[in-house]
């Protein structure tokens, strides 16, 4: 999502801008929640490339749309289903668990023996959601720079927080 492109008029945008990164992330959670339907005969690379940038990997993004197509996997399910090294996908599993884009459980069994983890990948809205915070953080770093580097007086609540995202989806618009 990042772009070298700057606004010709040395920085200041018109009103028209302030709702495209919104537009953009909003038609993004569309795009991942269709995509993720998109599976069944194998990977939507538009949506694993759009994925790959919010979860840092292309390893990781293929590991999420699986599990949003077979949720309730096991790491060595994933593994097959993706053709990925187990050893891969069980460390990528941890990591997205530990950054709670993936939960897991314990699945049931009624024989003694090993009873793996069963995962399930959060809804593509939430995944969005996570990321907003992210993006905002940093054009609010890129917007106050010159007053940090300048130190040109301007008050910490001026220049705090300039661009706001939100994330709207369709069941918060319907309801």
């Amino acid at each position: 999502m990042a772009t070298d492109e700057a606004p010709e008029d040395g920085g200041e945008s018109d009103g028209d801008d302030e709702n495209a990164p919104r537009e953009e992330l909003r038609e993004a959670a569309q795009r991942l929640e269709s995509g993720a339907s998109d599976v069944a005969d194998g990977f939507d690379e538009r949506i694993v490339d759009l994925l790959a940038w919010l979860l840092d990997t292309e390893t990781r993004a293929r590991i999420y749309v699986y599990l949003r197509e077979h949720p309730g996997s096991t790491s060595e399910e994933v593994a097959d289903g993706t053709g990925l090294y187990p050893s891969t996908v069980r460390e990528a599993l941890a990591e997205l668990h530990d950054e709670e884009t993936v939960t897991r459980t314990k699945r049931e069994s009624s024989g003694a023996g090993n009873n793996p983890y069963e995962y399930e990948a959060i809804e593509p809205a939430a995944l969005v959601e996570g990321a907003v915070g992210q993006v905002q953080d940093q054009l609010n770093a890129v917007f106050t720079l010159d007053s940090r580097l300048t130190g040109d007086g301007a008050s910490a609540t001026e220049t705090a927080e300039p661009v706001s995202i939100s994330v709207e989806t369709d069941r918060e618009e319907d309801g």
